[in-house]
């Protein structure tokens, strides 16, 4: 289903633990990590989209997560011509999503990415929340960037280092009336600062 542009609905993904770390997944057989997205189908609205989708990836139900935030409008990017199916070229442009941010409210073994027969992930961890963008396939970046900054107004304030990422985010005259509490240890900036990995990595067995 192509909108009269050439692209395609579809949904994208940002799942939270309570550390306000976000759901990384390989895709399978590749080197390439990403968040959980699909395509809307006919007759679904990006809510039902998104459900269906957090099952069929991540094998979550909708008791599982609390939906934080979405998007305001679609983002979109093109997808380059070599990995577009020969006979969908000259139509078919690319995807448009609706991105929703949620709240894991289950628990790490509730997640299974073999709930279907066709698996998109072969290992999955908990990675800071602005993820390393070099792991994404580059045709998705901007499109990651944006989510990102779009929802990360939305965050839970549970963790002191993303309120000191908002604030800086946003410059001094935005701050508000967040407070900032003095840090110990590195802290994780921003797309163009410095990135310190965290979360443990997990492989399905």
């Amino acid at each position: 289903m192509l909108d009269r542009d050439g692209f395609r609905p579809n949904v994208g993904i940002v799942l939270l633990n309570q550390k306000n770390q976000v759901f990384w997944g390989k895709r399978i057989r590749t080197h390439s990590w990403q968040f959980p997205q699909g395509g809307i189908d006919r007759g679904e609205t990006p809510e039902q989209a998104m459900i269906r989708e957090l099952h069929e990836e991540v094998g979550l139900q909708r008791e599982h997560v609390r939906i934080v935030a979405r998007t305001r409008d679609w983002l979109r990017y093109e997808v380059p011509d070599r990995y577009i199916r020969r006979d969908a070229r000259g139509h078919y442009k690319g995807q448009k999503q609706i991105w929703f941010l949620l709240q894991l409210v289950g628990h790490d073994w509730d997640l299974n990415l073999r709930a279907t027969e066709h698996p998109e992930f072969d290992a999955w961890r908990w990675n800071d929340y602005w993820v390393p963008l070099e792991a994404v396939v580059e045709f998705k970046r901007g499109v990651y960037e944006m989510a990102l900054t779009e929802l990360a107004r939305y965050l839970p304030r549970n963790d002191q280092r993303l309120r000191f990422m908002r604030q800086d985010r946003r410059g001094p005259d935005q701050a508000g009336d967040l407070e900032v509490e003095p840090l110990d240890g590195p802290i994780t900036l921003p797309p163009g600062g410095s990135y310190t990995p965290m979360g443990d990595g997990f492989t399905p067995t």
